[in-house]
């Protein structure tokens, strides 16, 4: 986005913790390293953690529009920066304020969205002749397989959303005629796109 000359480039990114926003924000002003400032805003959704910096703009012009934009759209474990070019002609607050949050719209809009979503991981583990019905299942249903281990016999590693978890279980026993040994793992968030 350009605005009076200055040019605004936002980029925007999902982080599961404040390490991982830090290392994001230096990585961008790495790319960027020209740049007259890097604003910046994230929200890290365990123990409710957000952070915002002007980085050098006047106070309250540029990081607080950055984090206001992620909070109304209603994001966590998000990201922004926001790299502004100076262009010569200076903006005045108001215009910041709308240069940033501007910015950071456009770039949280480009960004590919994710919902984090409580999954079961479920192992199922069957005897060779029954792999290829298993295979068919999962990519019949577009399971999340996380691994596959090949032994004596074979174990498959299965994301199912919560919701879900039951069914398939069920499904799996009556497919393999009630030989496949499914367990419960653990309890994680995906990121589903």
């Amino acid at each position: 986005m350009t605005e009076k000359k200055s040019k605004f480039i936002a980029t925007a990114k999902p982080v599961s913790n404040e390490d991982e926003a830090i290392d994001f924000i230096n990585e961008v002003r790495a790319k960027y390293p020209d740049a007259s400032h890097n604003v910046y805003a994230y929200v890290i959704d365990e123990y409710n953690i957000y952070r915002y910096s002007d980085d050098g703009e006047p106070q309250g012009t540029a990081g607080i529009p950055v984090l206001d934009v992620i909070r109304k759209e209603g994001l966590v474990d998000t990201a922004v920066v926001v790299t502004r070019y100076f262009g010569g002609t200076l903006l005045g607050t108001g215009g910041l304020v709308r240069a940033y949050g501007a910015s950071a719209k456009l770039g949280i809009d480009d960004a590919k969205i994710v919902t984090r979503t409580l999954c079961d991981v479920v192992s199922v583990n069957v005897d060779y002749s029954l792999v290829g019905t298993l295979q068919y299942k999962i990519a019949n249903d577009n399971l999340m397989l996380e691994n596959t281990k090949y032994d004596s016999d074979v174990t498959f590693f299965i994301c199912c959303r919560q919701e879900e978890t039951d069914r398939f279980i069920e499904d799996v026993r009556d497919i393999t005629n009630a030989r496949a040994i499914c367990k419960l793992i653990e309890k994680r968030y995906i990121d589903i796109a």
